[in-house]
């Protein structure tokens, strides 16, 4: 059966040794930053160790004048944008947002919209290699960029292989803790882009970055090199965070399934997902039973539990029907984002990208640039 969810996909990327890597520099390092500037310390050492710009996308936690502070007395060149003021129409609404704003499989979350801002920028800018950083991920060996950097005139996309705490989602995090063979695949937290993938986005789903590397119908050259290590964290403090994740996570095991047995996205029709979907539910009801059996802590226990609990409800949620208009709008929106970036003429400088973008515009005088001010209205932008 097709339909089988894979526990790795690891044949799906070219592995290279950093060591034997061609090198190449960074033009910038993009953080969609949403933790305090303590937490940015990895991506300031990273910036002035290969003299790239530091581009700090923050909300949340973050604050643009305290991270581009921490940034300039560091000797980087960083420009820091606050999400919340950022004009609507920058980034183009897509038909996915659309699609799953009324349902509960809305996540209202702004990593995408970070990543696809940062995208845009980098093309109107002129960049051509850029180093997607999330700000909990440690970097061992800063060359290992540079290699990842040198390997984009093969591929189009690079992701440090991670050695740190398993970036999956709760129900892969819940199979590795039962003792199965569970792999993990490169993503948005280290990935080093090439100009050519720029025409690729990042859509609001969870595993957004395993639908940024897929063209129309296959992958997009990746590989794998180097080390980057994610922090640790809790998948089961709170089942909200697996009901949050089974969508994005079953659509993209079902994409990566189908690429992993040779075949690709035209193959995802209502009658694939009409194997998968029952074949992912009894993955999960199965990993709940062993749980319930293991010898994990009885605290432990319930949390797994009930986080498993929350995906497979979600789960029941999922139609084949659905499966196939989100991947059908997703491609719509993959041409829709290929007409946005066309409007405006790359390579005109980070300064002009951003009054392109608006921020600039809404900006005006809110740009901090050597300490002087063009008037005084509250800071959107810090350079």
């Amino acid at each position: 059966m097709t339909g089988l969810q894979h526990q790795s996909h690891k044949d799906l990327l070219t592995q290279v040794r950093a060591g034997r890597a061609p090198q190449a520099g960074l033009d910038a390092i993009i953080v969609p930053n949403g933790r305090p500037a303590p937490y940015l310390r990895q991506a300031i050492a990273a910036a002035k160790e290969l003299d790239a710009h530091l581009l700090l996308l923050c909300s949340l936690r973050a604050d643009a004048d305290s991270a581009a502070f921490a940034a300039r007395i560091a000797g980087v060149r960083v420009t820091a944008i606050t999400m919340a003021g950022l004009p609507d129409w920058a980034v183009p609404g897509f038909e996915t947002d659309k699609l799953l704003r009324r349902s509960r499989f809305h996540r209202k979350v702004d990593t995408s919209l970070k990543r696809n801002l940062g995208l845009l920028i980098a093309r109107l800018a002129g960049w051509e290699r850029i180093l997607f950083l999330d700000d909990d991920i440690d970097l061992p060996d800063l060359a290992d960029l540079t290699a990842a950097a040198g390997l984009l005139g093969e591929h189009q996309v690079v992701g440090l292989r991670n050695a740190g705490m398993p970036d999956n989602s709760v129900v892969c995090h819940a199979l590795r803790d039962i003792g199965a063979a569970q792999d993990t695949f490169i993503g948005g937290g280290a990935l080093v882009v090439g100009e050519p993938a720029f025409s690729s986005f990042f859509p609001n789903i969870y595993n957004e970055d395993w639908f940024f590397l897929l063209d129309d119908r296959k992958l997009r050259s990746p590989a794998v090199t180097g080390t980057a290590v994610q922090k640790d964290y809790d998948p089961y403090r709170d089942p909200v965070r697996a009901r949050g994740e089974e969508l994005g996570d079953t659509l993209a095991e079902g994409v990566y399934g189908l690429l992993d047995n040779g075949l690709g996205l035209a193959e995802a029709d209502e009658k694939y997902w009409r194997e998968f979907l029952p074949e992912r539910r009894r993955i999960i009801s199965n990993t709940i039973t062993q749980v319930q059996e293991s010898g994990i802590g009885p605290a432990q226990k319930a949390r797994m539990v009930a986080s498993l609990k929350a995906a497979v409800g979600r789960n029941y949620l999922i139609k084949p029907e659905l499966c196939v208009e989100y991947l059908g709008a997703w491609q719509r929106d993959r041409a829709r984002w290929c007409e946005h970036t066309g409007l405006h003429a790359s390579g005109v400088g980070l300064e002009e990208a951003l009054v392109t973008l608006g921020i600039g515009v809404q900006a005006r005088g809110r740009v901090n640039t050597g300490g002087k001010r063009r008037s005084s209205a509250p800071p959107l932008v810090r350079v």
